[in-house]
């Protein structure tokens, strides 16, 4: 027996368990600090009234024998996958039900869809990067290679036609940057992809912060999207699901390879791929999903969403303040900071990400993501999350304002 040797090559911990043994370390030195999390971006505010009523009545239904469910293996319930539709277009964007599929979250299906994927293809990863896209290739022994995301371009990198993909990730709104692609920059995207027969794996986790004409909050308002690009999406940030665990993958019909010569549906080898290794989202979870497009129950959402929006404002007005650079906050629950430096001989940005993490928590018991968790190009930034209470955020940026001149 040989043991997969790619896992040997992943840092020694994900990211956010290194985060909170740092962060258990310091709580069991100083049991009275108070610590205010802006580190992961783990929702607050409860589920929506409208969600709650629906899962109630579902488990009601799951407790007669007329109404009971059991397995529900393949796309979705169609009930579901039709309120997707419609909110899709909303956007301008036809879907037919067969093209979306019900799972269990973004994160996991944007390690899964490697499944159909041949271990050859190349990735191309934007850097700073939400770490799954790069440790589940990893895992795969796949080839990856970056692109870098800094200051001078607002940390949305396009591509470069000297290098060849075959796997291309995008996230906008961005995790960890809160940068968002405008529509000219995804068409860039599309057409890269298009000229190299390479496939987009599009993270819209956040599209629903995304506002504007000219922000796309998905990749097919881009034309020609469905013949190059799979997008996934979460109930989580959307609504509050951390806690359940529900999303969708859209895998267009018109996405196809050709495979010794024969066109290849994705979406086929997709279907292929859940019905052998998924059992599907549970029906109550479902019914509650279902509920978010309603129209009190969207209402409600919203209502969730402003409050998140709100919450950023007042992270991106301390650090304005503060004359500290940072990207993120409006179309993103996400603040990107460059990590302030005091030494004299030093630039903003310098000081480890690390080291900016360690003075923070120890001197202001605030906690947030360091950028060099996300990538070597992360290195000097620093990520926080609007994701909180009110009077948390409050407090948070107070501490920050008055603790910054000791950094």
């Amino acid at each position: 027996m040989i043991l997969n040797k790619n896992y040997l090559n992943l840092q020694d911990s994900y990211l956010f368990v290194t985060i909170e043994q740092k962060v258990s370390a310091f709580q069991r030195t100083h049991p009275d600090a108070r610590i205010i999390r802006l580190g992961i971006g783990d929702v607050t505010r409860p589920l929506a009234p409208a969600v709650v009523e629906a899962m109630k009545n579902a488990a009601a239904e799951m407790s007669a024998a007329k109404t009971f469910r059991g397995y529900r293996s393949d796309r979705g319930y169609e009930f579901l996958r039709e309120a997707i539709g419609g909110y899709y277009a909303a956007k301008g964007v036809a879907l037919d039900i067969s093209e979306i599929f019900i799972s269990d979250g973004a994160k996991s299906d944007a390690g899964n869809i490697l499944d159909i994927f041949a271990a050859e293809n190349r990735a191309l990863i934007p850097d700073p990067v939400y770490p799954v896209y790069v440790d589940t290739n990893v895992m795969a022994g796949r080839d990856i290679f970056y692109l870098s995301g800094n200051e001078s371009n607002g940390f949305l990198p396009l591509p470069d036609a000297s290098q060849k993909a075959d796997i291309i990730y995008l996230c906008s709104p961005n995790n960890p940057t809160g940068a968002v692609y405008d529509r000219a920059q995804l068409k860039n995207w599309v057409d890269y992809a298009r000229e190299n027969d390479a496939i987009i794996l599009f993270d819209a986790a956040y599209e629903i912060f995304a506002g504007g004409a000219n922000l796309p909050s998905s990749i097919y308002q881009i034309p020609g999207a469905e013949e190059c690009a799979i997008e996934f999406c979460s109930f989580s940030k959307t609504a509050g699901f951390t806690g359940v665990r529900c999303g969708y993958t859209i895998v267009p019909l018109k996405l196809k390879r050709k495979v010794d010569g024969a066109d290849i549906a994705v979406n086929d080898l997709w279907l292929r791929r859940q019905t052998t290794k998924f059992n599907g989202v549970s029906y109550i979870t479902q019914r509650g999903a279902e509920a978010v497009f309603s129209q009190e129950g969207f209402r409600q959402v919203q209502e969730n969403i402003a409050y998140y929006q709100e919450n950023a404002k007042i992270i991106a007005a301390a650090l304005t303040d503060l004359n500290i650079w940072f990207t993120g906050g409006e179309h993103s629950p996400y603040v990107w900071l460059k990590c302030p430096d005091d030494r004299p001989d030093k630039c903003p940005g310098d000081r480890s990400s690390w080291d900016f993490f360690d003075r923070l928590l120890t001197t202001a018991h605030v906690v947030g993501t360091p950028g060099a968790g996300f990538g070597a190009s992360g290195e000097g930034y620093f990520r926080l999350s609007a994701f909180g209470e009110r009077d948390d955020m409050i407090e948070a940026a107070r501490r920050i304002k008055e603790n910054i001149n000791i950094w």
